[in-house]
């Protein structure tokens, strides 16, 4: 009885993860400072992996030279115009997918067989049909990144509570406030989650569509320096992959914020 009046903390959180500070910064901090420490001391051989500070500055080098933006500034128009087309196609064809049972029907099939196949297989392909030029880069970029955002499109409209689409038509919502009041912001979080994958998937292809027939761009230039066996070279490409992934990672995750504070 003694403890009847002490308060009881509140335990409603409902697993909401919340933000940290500095974790990821310091792991990072870490698994370098260890790789510098290992090639220095000759624990790592330096023929399998260079020294994190000459992978430094070799990154200082090409942004001084300019070349680190002769590179990247292609690469990030491919995966852009690319990755908007696949993206908004997708979601575009993943909603109709969700909301029409005939369209449902006639397509998931088409997607089922459509999404196990390598995209990069599809490259000399691409590259007949619309040239060595930047339209194949295009078209892969928009094809890999296209059937992985419909199948989280409408996995995600399929898992919105269908509690509160009758509640609205109880209501006497029509077909179309159902759609953009419940059905699209109830879906948005897994549309959201769905472009991290896709865009993961769109670097991994521009890389592969830049190492055939790309003088500038960031595959062409891990390529250049994999034929030369210049490891600094190739790892600067490979930490520029890495911080463009973090950046749209952390793109998506704004979006997240500001488009699902509803959820809080």
């Amino acid at each position: 009885m003694a403890d009847a009046g002490r308060p009881v903390p509140f335990r409603g959180g409902g697993f909401r993860p919340g933000r940290v500070r500095g974790v990821g910064l310091a792991v990072f901090v870490l698994l370098i400072a260890l790789a510098e420490w290992g090639t220095r001391t000759g624990w790592i051989s330096s023929l399998t992996l260079p020294r994190p500070s000459d992978v430094g500055a070799t990154l200082l080098n090409l942004a001084h030279s300019g070349m680190l933006w002769t590179h990247l500034a292609p690469s990030l128009s491919r995966l852009v115009v690319g990755a908007a087309l696949g993206i908004s196609a997708g979601i575009g064809v993943g909603v109709l997918i969700g909301l029409f049972s005939l369209i449902r029907a006639g397509l998931i099939p088409l997607i089922a067989a459509l999404f196990p196949i390598p995209k990069i297989a599809l490259l000399p392909l691409f590259v007949i049909w619309f040239g060595i030029d930047e339209g194949s880069k295009y078209a892969l970029i928009a094809l890999g990144t296209f059937t992985p955002t419909v199948v989280a499109t409408y996995g995600a409209v399929d898992n919105v509570d269908r509690t509160l689409i009758r509640m609205g038509q109880s209501f006497g919502l029509s077909w179309a406030s159902i759609v953009r009041k419940i059905v699209m912001p109830g879906a948005l979080p897994g549309i959201l989650s769905g472009l991290r994958v896709s865009l993961a998937i769109g670097i991994i292809l521009l890389v592969a569509a830049e190492m055939l027939g790309a003088e500038y761009g960031i595959g062409s230039y891990i390529l250049q320096a994999g034929s030369l066996y210049d490891l600094e070279r190739l790892f600067a490409g490979v930490v520029i992959l890495s911080a463009l992934g973090v950046a749209t990672s952390s793109a998506i995750g704004w979006a997240e914020r500001r488009l699902l504070d509803w959820r809080s």
